[in-house]
This record gives C-alpha cells, structure tokens and sequence, in this order.
C-alpha cells in the first residue's frame, strides 16, 4: 500500500526505491550535464523510453523539475528545458550565500553519526574522475556531498530549499569545470572536503567559514 510512511523517507524527500525518485534524478542529471540542452522539448514517452520508466513516473519528475524551475512548461510549446539564465544563476548565488553558509553550520550542530559517511565519502574517486575528466561522476559526487550536508541539518524545510539552489547552481558549476584544469577541480574538491571535516568535528564557525569559500565568487565577479 503507498502512502506517507514508503513514499518518503526521514529527510521528506521521495524514497530511493521509488521509480519517480530514480527517473528525477536521471533527468536531473542530464539537464546539469547538458546532454538535455537548454530549451529541448521534452516528450514525456520519449523519456520513458530513454531512462527505461514508466510515463507516470518521468510525469511526476517533471512536476518536481517544474517547481525547481529546471524545466518550463509552456502553451503550444509543451515541456522544455530551461534557458541558462544568468540573472536566475546570479540570484541563485546571492541566495546561496545567505542559507548555504548556516546551513553547513546546522549540519556541524546536529549532525548524527550516521550522517557522516555520506559527507566525508562524497568525493572518494575524484582524483580519478578528473583524472579522466568524467564529469558525470564529479557531478554524482558534488550532488551527493551537498544533498548530505542539507539533510544533516535534519531541517526537512531547509534542506528542500538548499538542494533546489543547488541544482540550479550546478548547472553553471559543471559549464565552469570544463573549462578548468585538472588542477583547479582537485582545489574545488580539496574546498568539499574541508567542509565535511568542520562538521564533522561538530565546529558551526569552521563550517561556515569553509562554506563561504567554497561558494566562491558570484558568475559576474568570475567574469570581470
């Protein structure tokens, strides 16, 4: 029987077992990746057929992708991919800045032992991922990492709003990567990873503080 108590798990998001779940993040995915451009129209049996789901599930994704602001849906034109929109990934980042630095805090406050792993572990492999420049597992593991420090914070309302940020900001993250040296992906990697050791010595201030290096310059000031 679905209801509340399978259909989610502790955090509030959708449980990974379920075929909505899985098919979210595969669109997901792609759109950062770009392997779905910016303005694709989006067919909801032709999806269903590339990520091997069913028509119910890919619909109930784009529902969760269309609240994110991923994908827009539009009269006569149908499901689309949403443009780059600079003015939208700048707002993103000022926003960012403002919830991503306490949020970090939270999660070094009230983080349980069994959070840890998925922080601290995030990005094993990634000197291996650049190495062969495979953006599809760097992506996996940042998705990952940022998702876990969210849902450490043990705020479900928080951690909805974080990750939906996140999303938008990493499609701008992985258009920047490919332009980078493998030099400085592994200092970005090194910036992950002395997030996830403040909290996991439970020090909010350390946490923040690497946070806020971490977010980095907004897109117009990496411009100048």
């Amino acid at each position: 029987m679905k209801g509340p108590l399978n259909s989610v798990d502790p955090s509030g998001d959708w449980a990974q077992g379920l075929q909505k779940a899985r098919l979210y993040e595969l669109i997901l995915m792609d759109i950062i990746l770009g392997e779905l451009p910016p303005m694709q129209v989006l067919e909801e049996k032709a999806l269903a057929a590339r990520y091997a789901g069913g028509v119910s599930g890919v619909r109930d994704a784009l529902g969760r992708l269309a609240i994110e602001g991923l994908i827009l849906r539009r009269p006569r034109v149908g499901t689309i991919v949403a443009p780059m929109d600079i003015t939208e990934i700048e707002q993103a980042f000022e926003v960012r800045r403002m919830l991503e630095g306490r949020t970090a805090a939270l999660a070094a406050r009230n983080h349980r032992p069994e959070d840890l792993p998925a922080i601290t572990g995030a990005f094993d492999g990634a000197e291996e991922a650049i190495a062969a420049s495979d953006f599809r597992a760097m992506l996996a593991m940042d998705h990952s990492f940022h998702r876990a420090v969210a849902f450490a914070t043990h705020n479900a309302t928080l951690a909805r709003f974080v990750i939906a940020l996140q999303n938008t900001a990493t499609r701008y993250w992985i258009w920047q990567m490919e332009k980078q040296s493998p030099e400085d992906q592994m200092r970005d990697v090194t910036l992950h990873r002395a997030l996830a050791e403040a909290i996991a010595l439970r020090d909010p201030a350390a946490a923040e503080a690497a946070c806020a290096l971490l977010i980095g310059d907004s897109p117009s000031a990496q411009r100048a």
